[in-house]
């Protein structure tokens, strides 16, 4: 079913078993296994029992990858890697470790990824001896990082980094190099960096063979202890906070046919380079090289910590093949059911989500806000735009009484935003809603998708900058929606809406606005704006019956004096 219902904005919602539906939910499963409930609680990592990324979504899977066989031996993870992600000869590679003192130029990211585009997709494999090519969760959580291997422990430098283990669900191997005044260093997992625990019998001082990410902490929370502030794991995911918050969603360094028939392809970071940073500096600068059946990149990540921590990124792309719908700085975060879609009963808590709704300033600065929901099929959603000015995923509700829930913390959870750096030109933002059962799933994706195909032997650049904060960093003196509220109308053929307001234009009206209100099919009633006290804002109410309708795209903004004030309300009611 296709809704157009407004030039620019294109719904469509797939039908049950379809082979789009399918495919959604393969990737779904596949790149979201069954995660403890420790996981969700945002705590930090004791000794390294469980990596804070632990409920990351992507861990190098994907419904139409081919099997990694991870291996077994440093020589022989060295000698692929090399050979296929650093450009040595196979001789050179397993005469010992990579060597170290190599230069590192500004480019040496760029050309990698250039070269490597050039050839064919060869996916690193090596042998693990048992159990380590085939680890449960019990025993990912018994290898340990040893605290004082920390790169950079003990000179008071404000940063550090620690490793994160090969294994469990995390099983494509990464190299990891570390840039000192532009020489390089490649670490090594083994016996120096981890303690095995006992669920592992017989584990050799090689163990646990490589690496599957890193995180680095900070000066974050307080001057005189370091905090983890951002993660890398599992195939191009990312995560970060800023200060005084928990992990939540998720990003992605790209996405490709996502809920797409023929399956989803995950592109994967090879190998990663962190700059060593000078004392008391306030960034840190990351590169990743990526790689995948389709294409390569070069990314640069230059990462501040804070109140909102920052990124700027720079995305070089060089395509193997013809990329019909590849997606740009795509987002992923969970949404289970909130005050606009209460889906679940006996729960005692009144929402459970990362985040709350997608937020959209398009080329001309008109404000877009859609409520998340948790639907019964797949549903996709296209914002049609040029020269986009910034999207993201928000947690707008900061009360710890709109979640009730101690240990997840969804008060905590960051907002992420993204502002192109440069012009995006044509295309969309997709929204991706897929159906979930639990609130162990991560079900939303946001990403950019350019209106042309990326066409190989090309190069494109994406920079764009990132905020993993509180609130949309856009600062804007207009009136945007505090809360969306849906529940059962007097009449039982029809749905009450309630959308509160706040804001700097809202809160400084003398009169009330006008709230223009407008669908695609079904007829609404007893629409009515009022003072709304406890905001310092307004209430907006009114009733749906959707007349036998399977769909209904909703639309409502306030005006004063004829002109706009607030952001544009999007919803999308489907027969339950």
């Amino acid at each position: 079913m296709v809704s157009t219902w407004k030039p620019g904005v294109l719904g469509i919602r797939f039908a049950p078993g379809g082979a789009a539906e399918q495919l959604a939910g393969l990737a779904l499963q596949e790149r979201q296994p069954a995660r403890t409930r420790v996981a969700r609680q945002g705590g930090s990592d004791v000794s390294g029992t469980i990596p804070q990324m632990n409920d990351d979504p992507g861990m190098g899977r994907g419904p139409n990858r081919r099997r990694v066989l991870i291996g077994a031996g440093a020589y022989a993870l060295v000698a692929a890697l090399a050979e296929h992600v650093l450009g040595l000869s196979e001789a050179a590679a397993q005469s010992a470790t990579p060597p170290a003192d190599e230069t590192f130029a500004a480019d040496h990211v760029r050309k990698l990824a250039e070269e490597m585009a050039a050839r064919e997709f060869v996916r690193p494999r090596v042998e693990l001896p048992e159990p380590f090519g085939a680890l449960s969760a019990e025993q990912y959580r018994d290898i340990r990082f040893r605290p004082e291997a920390a790169v950079w422990r003990g000179e008071n430098l404000g940063y550090e980094v620690q490793l994160l283990a090969l294994g469990w669900l995390y099983d494509t191997p990464v190299e990891i190099w570390i840039v000192d005044a532009g020489k390089t260093r490649s670490l090594k997992a083994d016996s120096t960096s981890f303690s095995i625990g006992p669920s592992i019998e017989k584990a050799t001082d090689a163990a646990p063979f490589a690496f599957s990410g890193f995180r680095v902490s900070g000066l974050l929370n307080t001057a005189d202890a370091l905090s983890d502030f951002v993660s890398f794991q599992g195939a191009s995911y990312f995560k970060a906070v800023g200060r005084g918050q928990q992990y939540g969603l998720s990003a992605r360094a790209l996405a490709i046919n996502t809920a797409r028939p023929g399956g989803e392809e995950f592109p994967f970071f090879r190998a990663f380079w962190i700059e060593k940073p000078s004392a008391a500096a306030t960034e840190i600068v990351i590169h990743g090289l990526l790689d995948s059946e389709s294409v390569t990149g070069a990314y640069r990540f230059v990462i501040r910590p804070g109140r909102s921590t920052d990124m700027e990124v720079d995305a070089l792309l060089f395509p193997r093949r013809e990329l019909t719908h590849v997606g740009i700085a795509p987002l992923t975060s969970m949404y289970f059911y909130g005050p606009a879609q209460r889906r679940v009963d006996r729960d005692y808590r009144p929402a459970v989500h990362n985040s709350e709704g997608l937020a959209v300033i398009n080329g001309h600065g008109e404000r877009l806000w859609r409520p998340l929901s948790n639907p019964k099929m797949l549903q996709t959603s296209a914002f049609v735009d040029k020269d986009l000015k910034g999207f993201g995923f928000v947690q707008r509700n900061r009360n710890f009484a709109g979640y009730e829930d101690i240990e997840a913390r969804y008060d905590k959870r960051p907002t992420v935003w993204i502002e192109p750096s440069t012009s995006w030109g044509d295309g969309y933002v997709e929204l991706i809603e897929i159906p979930i059962s639990e609130e162990i799933h991560d079900n939303i994706v946001a990403y950019w998708k350019p209106s042309k195909p990326l066409q190989p032997g090309k190069k494109y650049r994406y920079a764009y900058r990132m905020s993993w904060g509180d609130e949309v960093p856009a600062v804007w003196s207009g009136s945007w929606v505090v809360k969306t509220q849906v529940g059962a109308a007097k009449n039982p053929d029809s749905t009450q809406f309630v959308i509160d307001f706040a804001g700097p234009a809202v809160r400084e009206a003398r009169e009330l606005p006008l709230a223009e209100l407008a669908v695609t099919s079904g007829a609404t009633s007893n629409l009515s704006v009022q003072r709304h006290p406890e905001l310092q804002g307004y209430r907006v109410k009114f009733e749906l019956n959707a007349a036998g309708t399977e769909l209904v795209e909703l639309r409502l903004c306030l005006k004063l004096a004829g002109q706009l004030i607030s952001e544009n309300w999007l919803y999308r009611w489907t027969k339950a």
